[in-house]
């Protein structure tokens, strides 16, 4: 976790810091350094218009606390990594103060994010196997501020075995999260690895609430009966507090029948959980990771960077659901 400024830290819970700090005025134009004007054509004005509507002269409401949130689903491919960098840029835009942490062995979050990693770096599995603080492991992102990020590298492929002989196994990322005041931050976002393995259940014992994206296709699912499963026995032995508080509906095809009947169903099932908002398939959010961004700064005028400000919307505006 960094040294946070102690202008940032400072900050009260009523009065979030403008978004983008003071680099980017609201429309994302550098103050230092004067751009010709917008050519006032029907796509430029579209695109204004779209930067507009989920831009940063909006702060959304902080929340009383530090929310703590998961994001797990064991099926791989269903934008769990999406969707964890996206929704926080964007609550990170919006004047949030947000740490992604990065559990998956992939990697993929820190490199969406933009954060460097080499054989050197000080990763969240030295946090795990020796008790390193998430303080100094944690990287500013570049070009978002109020979002931090602690990596993930390929370490972190061995740190199940590992854990498997260390005392409280389960509970060592708990336990790196209680070594320092979350009044500092008001997101904690933890991007699982596509397994239930020890690594997500370390995410759901240190976590209040878990957030599942589910893809909106045929196999959508399968397997998410075991993931629910699983949360409940968390819930019975280790972490009395969890609750599944939010559902994302992800590669949402509009032209296809399957996807609506995938997300009326998950919404009849689940019901208020589910966000509102779901995420279409765009391939801007598909190339953002290839530049070390994520779809909000890459392509801010984008379906994708859209459906994600809006996702992100509901959550800031939505009560947390646990204690902890």
């Amino acid at each position: 976790m960094p040294q946070y400024p102690a202008d940032q830290a400072a900050v009260s819970r009523e009065t979030a810091p403008g978004a983008y700090g003071d680099l980017l005025d609201g429309d994302g134009v550098s103050r230092e350094t004067p751009t010709p004007a917008a050519p006032n054509t029907p796509l430029a004005n579209a695109a204004h218009a779209a930067t507009s509507t989920h831009g940063h002269d909006e702060v959304w409401p902080r929340p009383e606390r530090c929310r703590v949130i998961s994001v797990a689903n064991q099926k791989g491919g269903v934008g769990k990594t999406t969707t964890t960098v996206n929704i926080a840029a964007a609550l990170a835009m919006h004047g949030q103060r947000v740490l992604v942490v990065d559990l998956d062995p992939q990697g993929n979050a820190s490199t969406a994010l933009g954060v460097e990693r080499d054989n050197q770096t000080r990763s969240i599995y030295h946090c795990l196997v020796e008790d390193e603080e998430i303080r100094k492991l944690a990287q500013p992102v570049p070009d978002i501020p109020n979002l931090w990020c602690a990596p993930a590298t390929i370490d972190l492929a061995g740190a199940e075995i590992e854990l498997v002989s260390l005392v409280a196994r389960e509970a060592r990322l708990k336990r790196a999260f209680a070594a320092y005041d979350t009044s500092e931050l008001d997101y904690i976002l933890v991007d699982c690895p596509p397994s239930l393995g020890l690594l997500t259940v370390n995410a759901m014992v240190a976590c209040d609430e878990v957030m599942i994206p589910i893809q909106c296709e045929y196999y959508a699912l399968e397997g998410l009966g075991q993931l629910l499963r699983n949360v409940e026995l968390v819930q019975s032995h280790l972490n009395p507090g969890l609750s599944i508080s939010t559902i994302l509906l992800t590669m949402y095809d509009g032209r296809t029948r399957l996807s609506q009947q995938v997300a009326d169903e998950v919404r009849s099932h689940f019901g208020e959980v589910v966000l509102n908002s779901v995420v279409p398939r765009s391939v801007r959010v598909s190339e953002a990771p290839s530049y070390g961004q994520s779809v909000m700064t890459y392509d801010p005028s984008s379906t994708g960077a859209s459906a994600y400000a809006d996702s992100a919307r509901e959550m800031a505006h939505r009560a947390p659901t646990a204690g902890r």
